[in-house]
């Protein structure tokens, strides 16, 4: 039988640790696997939306694979009012994997939500866009998230996710720090 969407979404909760946090998180964790190659067979179709790169495919995927209980979800308030989801992987699915695609996901998840955003919207504007300052670009699209302090720190992490094992490298950008606002 072929591998499906749905288990593949479920796999990668599995290798986070069986946890993921965040509706954002997951969405721009499976466009940076997806980006590097390592996602088997799938192509999500990521488009660019408000918080970054986003697939309704995917969304999708999450939901089939809640359907057919390979994970939960569970929603929650956040303080600040909003509402969040986090995924949990079925004990079914056994223990996570121990290979290079399940660090890159352990590393992708352990970024700060906010940092991967950044980080994921701008590896989308340079490598779907075309953008010639994707961290510029990015910055200019979120200025309310993106403040020099916290691209330098989305840029920090980005390098790290670059120096994972992967297919396919994550693209190479200018990751100079932010030098202040003129």
């Amino acid at each position: 039988m072929a591998k499906r969407e749905r288990d593949e979404v479920a796999e990668i909760v599995r290798d986070a640790g069986g946890q993921i946090v965040g509706r954002t998180r997951i969405q721009k964790v499976v466009y940076l696997l997806q980006l590097t190659g390592q996602l088997d067979e799938f192509d999500f179709n990521f488009e660019y939306r408000h918080y970054g790169p986003y697939s309704e495919a995917l969304s999708g995927a999450i939901q089939a694979a809640e359907a057919f209980n390979l994970i939960t979800e569970e929603e929650r308030t956040a303080q600040w009012g909003g509402r969040y989801s986090i995924y949990n992987a079925s004990k079914e699915l056994g223990p996570a994997m121990d290979n290079d695609r399940a660090k890159f996901i352990k590393a992708a998840v352990a970024i700060d939500p906010i940092e991967l955003e950044l980080a994921a919207t701008a590896a989308y504007l340079h490598a779907v866009e075309n953008c010639p300052d994707p961290w510029k670009e990015t910055q200019r699209r979120k200025p309310e998230k993106a403040t020099d302090e916290r691209l330098d720190k989305a840029k920090d992490t980005y390098q790290k996710l670059l120096s994972l094992k992967a297919p396919q490298p994550l693209p190479k950008m200018n990751s100079s720090k932010s030098e202040g606002k003129a």
